[in-house]
């Protein structure tokens, strides 16, 4: 092999590496949940926090338009336990004592 070989390869390989960059930027930026027609869309919906009960129920608080819901998952049901639950101003730590 030549030099010319090995600067065609070492062209090709930067040429297939700028397609992949390129081609990634396009979907985190068109994708959804991005800029779409310029305006940025906030998401509406959101999982706060998820624990596991036991081997088949989760205990999950998911977050919709500022207004948190409690629901236990399970394999074959979803029960709603609390709804329209105000997230608190200010999350304490554990260990810390509110006053």
């Amino acid at each position: 092999m030549t030099v010319v070989d090995y600067l065609r390869f070492v062209g090709a390989l930067v040429f297939v590496l700028a397609l992949i960059g390129a081609a990634t930027f396009a979907f985190r930026r068109f994708a959804a949940g991005g800029a779409v027609g310029g305006l940025v869309r906030s998401r509406r919906l959101g999982i706060v926090e998820s624990i596991a009960l036991d081997a088949r129920h989760r205990l999950v608080l998911v977050r919709r338009d500022d207004v948190e819901h409690l629901i236990v998952i399970g394999q074959a049901d979803q029960t709603v336990v609390e709804t329209a639950i105000r997230p608190p101003s200010r999350i304490i730590p554990a260990g810390e004592t509110r006053q």
